[in-house]
């Protein structure tokens, strides 16, 4: 008797608390949609397009991958696609992933907005564009193009207290991760679309980062380190975690077991 009670309660208090939690949502849900409203009363509302699906990045859009929605005009009118612009887009790549529903911009599209000149045009909101002296072998042999992602490494030498520098005072670090590059050179993807050729012999790649990330950039050129450009694959998302700075000690006490990682992969193919 009275394990049934205590099933009784159990269920009583478990149905409770779905409705109170049901309610609770409901309730934030009428209130972002009572945000929503108020924003497009004040400053009216535009038909932006989205992603209708979750679209990996390198997806050449079609035009079921998109969709229209109503919106509020505020930070979006200017700068996301409109239902107007839904035939220019067809038939583009997308430079990364997105979730559906996403609102569409011109920087996330290969190429960007055709329309504009410049590369202030192609930078994402809250993003910088900063050039790095990056050419010759230090950028995959020249082959870095517009719009690949890559990783920047930086070898650095600190001199001793005696001002000379020996095997444990050069480090190399993995700086960035997955980083999208706007130019190479002068060569952006909208230039290089009206080209044809990649610009050949350039010096400078230029990358999208964060201001804090640009920070970074310019201090390890300004200590007269060596950056480095790792090319990886447009659908290639991974970050490493915990990459430890690596020097003469590092390779000598993990070269062995490195190859015999790697034999493994290979095996494993």
């Amino acid at each position: 008797m009275k394990r049934k009670i205590v099933l009784v309660i159990s269920l009583a208090v478990g149905l409770v608390a779905a409705v109170l939690t049901r309610f609770y949502i409901s309730a934030k849900e009428a209130e972002v949609q009572a945000q929503k409203d108020a924003l497009g009363k004040r400053y009216g509302t535009i038909d932006v397009l989205v992603f209708a699906k979750e679209i990996p990045g390198g997806t050449v859009l079609a035009a079921e991958d998109l969709a229209v929605r109503r919106a509020p005009a505020l930070g979006l009118r200017g700068q996301a696609l409109t239902r107007e612009s839904i035939q220019d887009v067809v038939g583009k790549r997308t430079l990364l992933g997105h979730a559906a529903g996403d609102v569409v911009f011109w920087s996330d599209i290969e190429g960007g907005d055709p329309t504009v000149k410049g590369l202030a045009a192609d930078i994402k909101p809250k993003m910088r564009a900063v050039s790095i002296n990056c050419s010759g072998a230090a950028s995959v042999s020249g082959m870095v193009r517009p719009n690949d992602h890559v990783d920047v490494i930086g070898t650095f030498a600190f001199p001793g207290a005696d001002g000379k520098i020996r095997n444990g005072d050069i480090e190399t670090r993995t700086i960035l991760q997955n980083v999208l590059v706007l130019a190479v050179g002068q060569t952006t993807a909208k230039t290089q679309q009206g080209q044809g050729d990649l610009e050949r012999g350039y010096a400078t790649v230029t990358l999208e980062v964060s201001p804090r990330e640009a920070e970074i950039l310019v201090f390890a050129e300004q200590m007269k380190g060596r950056l480095v450009l790792t090319l990886r694959s447009r659908n290639d998302t991974w970050y490493e975690r915990e990459l430890p700075k690596v020097d003469f000690e590092k390779v000598k006490a993990e070269l062995e077991a490195l190859n015999v990682e790697r034999q493994r992969r290979i095996g494993g193919r």
